[in-house]
This record gives C-alpha cells, structure tokens and sequence, in this order.
C-alpha cells in the first residue's frame, strides 16, 4: 500500500521489472507520460543560457552543506525555535511516527491532511497513522488516486504515471464516495471533469481539518524558513488552514542562505513540471498571529541519512532536489515502471539513494545498484549533477563484497583474475590454451546463466595480441 517503508512482498528488481514490461498498457502509459515530461523539460531549460552555471552552482551548494550539515542543522533548529515552531530529532521511521502520531493525538483530533511528502511514503507515515485510529487524507491529485485506488506511488513528481484517464474515472467513481464527498454522476474521464471531481471531493476536507502533516523541498538555516513549491494549490490549503502544521523533512533538505535557494527555485521547477516557477512556492517561519497555524512542529528525519554522508561516493545521492528529470530520461524506468523498485524512491536516485537508506541485505535493495544500463541520461538532465552510474558501479561492488547467491561465483572469478594477471607468465600460457581450445568453448558461461541470458560469450580469435604482437613486431 501507498506509504510503506518497504512494499511488503516486493521480489527483485529483475523478477518484477520481468513482470511489468509484460504489462502493455502499463508500458504505454510511461512511454506517453515521459516522454512527454522530458520533452518540455528539455524546452525549458534551454531557455536559460546560463543553465550550466546553475547546476554547478547547486551542486556547490549541496556539497558544501553536506560537509558542514550539523552547524546548518543547529542553526535551522535555533532560527525555528526562535520564530515559534518546536523541533525535534528522529533518528528513524519507528521514532518519526511515535513524534508525529502523538503530536496528532495531543490535538484531540482523529483525522489530518497532507501535503504530498515523500518523507512520510518513506517511514509509513499514513499507516502508523492508521493504527492510531487517525485518518490521513492525501491532497495531492496524484496521491489522492494512488490512495483512493489502494495503489502505491510509481514516480517521484507524478505518483499516479502508471494510471491513464479511464482508470482514474473508474476510481474516482468506485472509491470517492467511501472516503467522503462522491464522484459527481455521469462523469467522464476528461481532465477539467476529473480535477473537479477532486477540487469537490477535497474541499470539504480542507475545511474541516485542524492537522495538516507536510514535507518540504527546503529549508533555510539562516531564517527558520520552510519552504513547499507544488502546482495544484492543495499545498497552500494544508499550510494555512489548519490550526497545527507537522513538516517531516529530512535532514538533507536544509540549505544555508537565501541566496542558495535562489539557485534551486529556478533549477526545480523547470527540472520537474517544465515551467518557469512553480505556480505555488509556499514558504513560512514559524508562527504568527492571526496568520496561518498557531502551532508549528518540524520533525528532522536521519532514517539512514547519516549512513549515507559518510560514504565519500555515495553522498551525493543526498544533493537530490527530488525533480524526478533522472526517471524522465531513463530506459528502464519507461520500460519497467516504479513499482519493480520496491520503494517509494523509484527510478534511477532511487537506484541509489535506497539502497543507502535501507541498507542491502535484503533482495529487492541488494538488486536495485543493477536496475540500470549505465546509460548516463540520468546525470546528464540532473539539475545537481549527482554522477548516478558511478553511484551505481560503487555500489554494485559493496553488493558483491558482500557476497550471497549470485555473487560468491562472482568474486571467486574475480579473485582468479586478479591473481592471474599478477602473473604474466601464467597470463600468457592461458591465452595460448584458450585459443587451441577456442572451437569447444560453450556460447554461455556455465553457472552464470542470470549474466548471460541476454549476452554470449564473444568467439576467442586464434592468438592472442601478445603473440601477434611478437609475431609481427619481434
């Protein structure tokens, strides 16, 4: 279900993804979906001449906010503390929900809006909510149907890809009615009658709620300043109604200066929804009378984020700016979709930013460093220039350190390589026996059926180069 830390029951990559590009009507929704995405992104950004200095100047950002995080952390928690709101520290999932659910629970209160927050997907927020006896109601169109259709998300900008218009129609017909305010009779499945369905269906819940529970693209260390750009308005809605506001933000989202995130609200909107700004750039700093919720909690969320700062390659997976360009432009995501990555974090950051966060001992994480042809597209659009194949390779390599099936072959052939070209003699002497031996070598490789299903092994010439070399050079 939508919001669990890891989707129960999930197999490995190269199970589900077999399974989904089987899915025709599901591959047809990615490929329309982005391709359309990525090509009015890429018409955005050549609007601005500047756009390369703009992206190496986020990733300065993020680097040098990464390398000093604990000084721009204690310093967002005084600014915080100083406009009103109270902060507090969550080392993991387990620890964010007890936070967040007995914030809730202190309100008297059994039922809370959302802003879309990938934060809250990634503890399971909404289920531990759930098991309170307190109803999280998402806001976000995309989510709105991921959750009224007991689905899970399936991309990081636009949750609902995988569904086309027709499936939402049935949904909103089907499920509205037992979550609130029905579906209108006789809807179709055009867009301007499905948002209104939704803008109806939602409205009744904005203004009813005391407890809106948000995420935030960024925080700045300087003010206190949190900071939630968004396209639909149901943003707006939860960060203003209610009386309380809870922000579950990680660690990583802090930015030290307004003049850094100047750099980011022009790089994310054009590397995510293609526009100019975003039509909704919400942002506030603790509380004020008269204006907005006179109650703000802001819970900074770790949940492996520190594992993941101190590997020296793999860090710059938490420069993500969460654009979702990299998903966009990625061959196996169109073809196999989100849901094969097992997490609410799909495509290629999710390739490597959850295997950081979770760790790989179990299947699905220890497979995810492999979903990916080390094309390259996913660095070349991101907006922070985070290097994902060599994310990808690095990983790959503490998977096989690690061992387990698939891999103890792995290293024992490494391992034989390693020693044999230590050795050149022996080196060469293999050359020779390979090649008088060349017409009863297998097409495959025994026992690495996984590896060469789709590969064969290349036809060994009659010599070697050494021995051309000395034939033809002496």
């Amino acid at each position: 279900m939508s919001g669990t830390t890891t989707f129960v029951g999930m197999p490995a990559f190269p199970q589900a993804a077999a399974t989904a590009v089987r899915d025709e009507r599901l591959r047809a929704n990615l490929r329309h979906a982005t391709h359309t995405i990525r090509d009015k992104r890429a018409r955005a950004v050549a609007e601005l001449a500047d756009w390369k200095q703009l992206r190496e100047a986020g990733k300065r950002i993020k680097d040098r906010t990464l390398r000093h995080l604990d000084a721009y952390l204690l310093q967002l928690e005084e600014a915080v503390t100083t406009a009103g709101g109270t902060v507090h520290w969550a080392s993991d999932a387990d620890e964010a929900n007890r936070i967040v659910t007995g914030l809730v629970k202190a309100t008297g209160e059994r039922e809370v809006v959302k802003v879309k927050s990938m934060a809250t997907q990634e503890i399971g927020l909404n289920e531990a909510l759930e098991a309170e006896g307190i109803a999280a109601y998402e806001t976000d169109l995309a989510e709105l149907i991921v959750q009224l259709g007991e689905d899970r998300p399936s991309h990081i900008l636009v949750p609902a890809i995988h569904r086309n218009r027709g499936e939402i129609r049935d949904i909103f017909r089907d499920r509205m009615g037992a979550w609130g305010r029905p579906a209108p009779e006789g809807l179709t499945d055009t867009p301007a009658e499905l948002a209104e369905a939704a803008r109806l269906h939602l409205r009744e819940k904005f203004l009813r709620a005391k407890v809106g529970i948000s995420g935030a693209n960024f925080m700045v260390a300087e003010t206190g300043t949190l900071v939630v750009v968004e396209s639909e308005g149901n943003g707006r809605m939860c960060l203003t109604l209610p009386e309380t506001l809870i922000s579950v933000v990680g660690i990583e989202k802090v930015v030290p200066t307004w003049r850094d995130l100047e750099v980011f609200l022009q790089t994310l909107p054009r590397s995510s929804t293609a526009e100019r700004m975003n039509p909704y750039t919400s942002m506030w700093t603790g509380t004020s009378d008269g204006d907005g919720p006179r109650t703000f909690h802001l819970v900074l969320l770790d949940n492996g984020r520190t594992d993941a700062l101190a590997d020296e390659v793999g860090r710059q997976a938490l420069r993500c700016i969460r654009c979702s360009a990299c998903l966009n432009v990625c061959p196996v995501y169109e073809r196999a979709g989100g849901h094969a990555y097992g997490s609410v974090y799909p495509g290629p950051i999710g390739a490597i930013l959850t295997p950081q966060l979770r760790g790989t001992a179990s299947g699905i994480d220890a497979s995810l460093p492999y979903a990916s042809s080390l094309c390259g597209a996913c660095y070349e659009v991101c907006p922070v220039a985070i290097d994902i194949p060599e994310v990808l390779v690095h990983l790959r390599g503490r998977v096989a350190a690690q061992g387990g099936k698939g891999h103890r072959l792995e290293k024992a052939a490494v391992r034989a390589a390693t020693w044999l070209l230590d050795h050149p003699t022996a080196l060469a002497a293999g050359e020779r026996l390979a090649s008088a031996t060349r017409r009863a070598h297998p097409s495959r490789l025994p026992g690495a059926g996984a590896w060469t299903e789709g590969r064969e092994l290349p036809e060994m010439p009659e010599q070697s180069f050494r021995d051309w070399w000395r034939k033809n050079h002496g």
